[in-house]
């Protein structure tokens, strides 16, 4: 008998089906992007696992929570003068679909960030439950999108609690680096004491390690420790180092409309099948 053909994570590589379309549309599960290490590929990833999801048929909403407004930007919105979610969690504006932007992928809308947004840890904090504000927001459109995905800033302050409180779910984008192993811990106990205070139901949905070079013996050191450390919740399917994110990302595309045929945009592909293969999306 032939022996298996391995992935990168050392386990039998899996063909993942293509999925059968959605029935109906919602609710939507909310699932965060997550890690307090900056540059790991949290934006690029919610980028083009929306625009992946959303060629699947499904109907998806991201959520820039980011003061920096990079996915805004990599999904060619204009945030200035825009309602954003600076202005849904402070209630300057109650009703999310005024902030809701069609974007230029079918089936994936985003709620735009912009530099305003850094000031909304400051005047929550002395709000009524101010954990749960995201959650709110969220609650009047869950039922108009099959999935949500929010794209959190590198920090674990109140608005990364925030998007924890109001998620079912929490993918880690992790960078094949040593660094980046280190703060995992620290992440995976702030998800543990968010499930203990605030919301039961949140379950770490997966590790997807970003930025992997296979030709390196560092990469594949730190992703076999990943592995090991998670065991099944660290995805199959591995994102490679390329220079076409950052083309796309000026193009204002996700990978998957700007290079179609590229391995990255592949990968990502493959990254929504395995995810609705898994249950974690409808």
């Amino acid at each position: 008998m032939e022996a298996p053909v391995l992935g990168p994570t050392g386990r039998p590589f899996t063909e993942f089906a293509e999925p059968a379309p959605l029935k109906g549309v919602g609710p939507a599960r909310i699932i965060s992007l997550c890690n307090q290490k900056g540059g790991v590929g949290k934006t690029t990833t919610t980028i083009n696992l929306g625009a992946a999801l959303a060629k699947y048929g499904r109907r998806v909403l991201a959520v820039d929570f980011d003061p920096q407004g990079a996915l805004s930007a990599g999904l060619g919105v204009q945030t200035h003068d825009a309602v954003t979610i600076y202005d849904l969690l402070l209630g300057v504006v109650k009703d999310p679909h005024e902030a809701i932007i069609k974007t230029e992928v079918e089936n994936l809308d985003i709620i735009p960030a912009n530099i305003d947004l850094s000031a909304a840890e400051v005047h929550l904090v002395n709000e009524v439950a101010r954990e749960q504000i995201l959650a709110s927001v969220l609650r009047k459109v869950s039922g108009e999108y099959d999935v949500i995905l929010v794209d959190c800033q590198p920090s674990l302050g109140l608005l990364t609690v925030n998007a924890l409180t109001a998620s079912h779910g929490v993918i880690i984008p992790l960078e094949c680096e040593f660094f980046a192993l280190r703060g995992v811990a620290l992440l995976v106990e702030t998800i543990d004491k968010v499930r203990d205070r605030l919301n039961p139901a949140l379950e770490l949905d997966a590790i997807l390690a970003t930025m992997f070079d296979s030709r390196t013996l560092h990469s594949r050191e730190v992703l076999q420790r990943v592995v090991e450390a998670f065991g099944d919740r660290v995805l199959e399917t591995v994102i490679g180092r390329t220079v076409k994110f950052p083309d796309a990302s000026v193009a204002g595309k996700p990978i998957i409309e700007f290079a179609p045929e590229h391995p990255a945009s592949k990968a990502y592909r493959t990254v929504a099948r395995e995810l609705i293969s898994r249950g974690a999306v409808a």
